[in-house]
């Protein structure tokens, strides 16, 4: 560890809400089903997993189309787009319904699966139930069996800012920024802790290569490519990314894991991160 700092009160052993950085971790556990054998490919529909609920309202044989890895790309073709407040999937609306699960497979299509990406995070949630019904395990469950034990993480809950009763698979993760930090080494070492390979290396290198781009950035598999610009060479990072603030950034070229977490909710300010690695952190240790 080169550089450590807390502010306002927080401190290294509070665990923080990571927001939609909670996604990027949920990529690895699929890798983890995967290699364990409760999914076979990502590729499968989802309603090979996903047995309950199924869809009730707005029927379209386009559904039936919809794969983990369009679950995985954003690209399900459901009117889901947490960007656009019109959306009827958009984040924020679908927290005041009851049941999220059925709400969202009720959505009805606006695109053919595939064809376009939009930020969706209920499709994550319909990607952590499959996970937890293929497994027979909660999403925690599975977590702590096959990834924070392994990675010594005991320090951490799940939850949400919503005052409804929030279904396991709906909940985010709250982690304090040195467990963040093993996550980023254990992408950074390619799926590999301490000798043990916790998840494929072939799933690491698979879900943070660039799959499609979401507002003209690349995106991969819950994971996003941001570049860097050092003395005008481009520079790719592996990048976790949570509304506030949250990032887990693994920049391979440089053997580097940087963890930042905030509190600048639906602020532009919650990009100071990326100032702070431009022209500060990368700058010190180029050489």
């Amino acid at each position: 560890m080169i550089l450590e700092e807390y502010f306002k009160d927080h401190n290294a052993n509070e665990p923080h809400d990571l927001r939609s950085t909670s996604k990027s971790i949920r990529s690895i556990l699929l890798g983890i089903a995967i290699d364990k054998g409760f999914i076979d490919n990502i590729n499968d529909p989802i309603n090979k997993y996903l047995k309950n609920p199924i869809p009730k309202k707005n029927l379209d044989v386009r559904k039936e189309k919809i794969t983990i890895k369009h679950l995985l790309t954003m690209s399900s073709g459901l009117d889901c787009n947490d960007w656009d407040k019109k959306s009827k999937g958009q984040e924020d609306r679908v927290y005041k319904k009851k049941d999220w699960l059925q709400y969202t497979l009720d959505l009805p299509m606006v695109n053919t699966p595939g064809k376009e990406s939009r930020y969706c995070s209920m499709g994550v949630i319909l990607m952590t139930e499959i996970i937890s019904q293929s497994s027979g395990m909660s999403i925690m469950e599975f977590a702590d069996e096959y990834l924070f034990k392994s990675l010594g993480i005991d320090n951490v809950k799940w939850g949400h800012t919503s005052d409804k009763e929030v279904i396991a698979s709906g909940k985010r993760l709250y982690m304090t920024s040195r467990d963040m930090a093993k996550i980023g080494q254990l992408i950074l070492k390619k799926g590999e802790w301490n000798g043990e390979q916790i998840v494929s290396k072939k799933w690491i290198e698979e879900s943070t290569t660039p799959k499609t781009k979401i507002t003209g950035i690349d995106y991969c598999y819950l994971w996003w490519n941001i570049p860097f610009t050092m003395n005008e060479k481009k520079i790719i990072s592996k990048t976790a990314t949570g509304n506030g603030g949250q990032y887990i950034i693994i920049i391979p070229e440089m053997d580097v894991v940087a963890v930042f977490t905030g509190g600048a909710y639906n602020s532009q300010e919650d990009k100071l991160a990326f100032a702070i690695m431009k022209d500060i952190i990368l700058p010190s240790i180029k050489n």
